[in-house]
């Protein structure tokens, strides 16, 4: 009996977060801890770090009118390396492990729904700074 109940427990914990659709509105809130660096939106300029416009299959690296990137993440982009969901939700989780060689101070985003949040939030602009 007591296996059923674990059973039937750990269905619907799966189920429920399985079920997560992420927030790009709470992603906006997330997003307040990159706005001293990064700017995304219509009119959004590089800063400290790159505009963020459009990162969604961006190869990385490649704004070109930033200079600030290190030397490995730009070697990232030329061997092929393009931002997506997957690879900015490692990023974010701990940038200096992604990319030992980045500038960026920030220690990244540990929580999981905080950084699927702010996923949604940034992929949802294209390169015009226009909501998608």
């Amino acid at each position: 009996m007591n296996k059923v109940v674990l059973l039937a427990a750990f269905g619907l914990v799966a189920a429920t977060a399985s079920s997560y659709a992420a927030d790009p509105a709470a992603g906006e809130k997330v997003f307040m801890k990159c706005k001293a660096c990064h700017m995304i939106g219509e009119g959004a300029q590089n800063r400290v770090g790159p505009e963020l416009n459009g990162i969604d299959g961006r190869k990385q690296g490649s704004i070109e009118s930033f200079k600030g990137y290190g030397a490995d993440l730009k070697a990232m982009g030329e061997k092929g390396g393009t931002w997506n969901a997957a690879e900015l939700d490692k990023y974010l989780t701990n940038p200096k492990v992604y990319n030992p060689g980045t500038k960026m101070a920030f220690a990244g985003v540990p929580d999981a729904t905080d950084r699927e949040n702010l996923i949604a939030y940034v992929t949802s602009f294209g390169a015009d700074g226009k909501k998608k």
